[in-house]
């Protein structure tokens, strides 16, 4: 029950009294309606809102508005006339709208669209577009391609069009594995710093953008694999703990120094052939340097253990026949401008 205290809520003021007298007269309403549709009885519909309109010799009269029988929380719904305006835009967007499907390419068939009394065709004014930029770009592209790799960033022109070209190009195909500013991710490798798997000269990057890593599509990829000591039964789990404690003290992490003692044979048995003795590893078959604060896929101790018992077999496409020997050198010159380049 409201307390009778609260202005808010105490019937003794005006403006509550108002309220609920609506109310109260609300409520007899639905009950009356109630009562006489339970008895069988037409139930009489509330009194409809007026409204004022004007005949054809333009007098003003008043008429009553039907209600639509919709009401929610007391408040009526009548069954005005929408008004002329927004009538008169209705039909103009109809109008608009078959005369468009008559004009323009619209109606979806099985084999292309209906093509429109004017006969244009977006595809061909895109494709007509897309070879404009081409023909516009094609001696450009033949001289970059003409060039020595080695001489492209000493030509202002080729300079200029490569840092573009190929940036558009690495952000159009490179950015969703490297990162739209060539940081990479936990697999993917940066493209900001000195540590290279396969090399980091121009050329280096070229062969590799030209041919991917482990691609199984290119006959002339980058290929090497690392083994899988722990699913092929190659090492225990006790040999794994040691190389792992082993590889965190080449790299100056956190390790067991006794498991470390003892890996350092397990690692000379079966790891030294690709990463070195001293392991800095091999670029020319793809092996990384365990030595420095790069880590491909992590330094904790669950991530190196888990390479090494798994083998990691990471692939990067090859983008001959994807790209154009212009767009590889483009983006080639692009990622070794990017400061971490040999």
């Amino acid at each position: 029950m409201a307390d009778t205290d609260d202005e808010h809520t105490s019937p003794q003021s005006p403006d509550n009294r108002a309220e609920l007298e609506r109310q109260a007269a609300d409520k007899a309403q639905k009950d009356q309606t109630l009562a006489q549709s339970s008895e069988g009885q037409p139930v009489s519909p509330r009194p409809g809102a007026t409204r004022v309109v004007r005949d054809r010799k333009g007098a003003r009269r008043v008429i009553e508005v039907p209600s639509t029988g919709h009401s929610w929380d007391g408040i009526e719904e009548y069954d005005n006339p929408l008004p002329r305006w927004w009538l008169w835009t209705f039909y103009a967007t109809i109008i608009w709208s078959v005369a468009y499907v008559i004009a323009y390419p619209a109606i979806p068939l099985l084999n292309g669209s209906t093509q429109g009394v004017l006969g244009q065709n977006y595809r061909s004014d895109v494709a007509a577009e897309i070879q404009r930029f081409k023909d516009a770009n094609a001696p450009i592209q033949a001289k970059l391609v003409e060039t020595p790799l080695e001489e492209i960033a000493a030509d202002p022109e080729l300079a200029n069009y490569t840092a573009n070209a190929g940036a558009a190009i690495f952000r159009t195909w490179c950015a969703q594995c490297h990162g739209s500013g060539a940081g990479g991710a936990t697999g993917y490798p940066s493209l900001l710093d000195n540590d290279w798997l396969w090399g980091g000269s121009l050329e280096d990057i070229h062969t590799t953008v030209t041919h991917g890593i482990r691609d199984p599509q290119n006959d002339d990829t980058r290929y090497s694999e690392m083994p899988r000591f722990g699913t092929d039964e190659m090492l225990d789990n006790t040999q794994i703990r040691q190389v792992v404690n082993h590889v965190l003290a080449l790299g100056g992490l956190p390790h067991d120094a006794a498991l470390a003692t003892e890996g350092e044979a397990v690692f000379a048995d079966n790891c030294v052939s690709c990463h070195g003795e001293d392991g800095t590893g091999d670029r020319s078959q793809g092996a990384p340097d365990l030595t420095d604060a790069v880590w491909l896929y992590g330094s904790d101790p669950a991530t190196i253990t888990r390479i090494v018992h798994d083998g990691p077999f990471g692939v990067m496409p090859a983008w001959t026949g994807r790209l154009s020997e212009a767009d590889i050198r483009a983006v080639a010159a692009y990622v070794h401008s990017l400061g971490g380049g040999e």
